[in-house]
């Protein structure tokens, strides 16, 4: 089994809400454990969630066949038809009333 290491400071991470309830006793757990580790509580249970998830196997298993036939139906996707074009090569350089309309754009 692997062990659970988390880094001592570091706490800024990109995060999205989940609205959840715990047990007081591991919300006091979480707390001791971000007060010894010097973090904050949202990093401290992200990298305990991390760790659990991936810990379980099935699990795994059952993310990378989701993300495997995901990408099977994104490449069934049609190309787009008409290519685009960047916008500097419509833009005539010999009219300077274009050039500088498209500088002010």
């Amino acid at each position: 089994m692997n062990k659970l290491k988390l880094a001592h400071g570091i706490s800024k991470v990109r995060r999205a809400k989940l609205q959840s309830s715990i047990d007081q006793t591991i919300a006091d757990d979480i707390e001791l454990m971000a007060d010894w580790s010097n973090n904050e509580t949202q990093y401290v249970v992200n990298e305990l969630l991390r760790f659990a998830i991936a810990q379980e196997e099935d699990y795994l298993k059952y993310k990378a066949s989701v993300a495997a036939s995901a990408g099977r139906s994104a490449s069934h996707a049609k190309p787009a038809s008409i290519p685009v074009k960047p916008i500097a090569d419509s833009v005539s350089k010999s009219d300077p009333t274009t050039s500088s309309t498209a500088a002010h754009a």
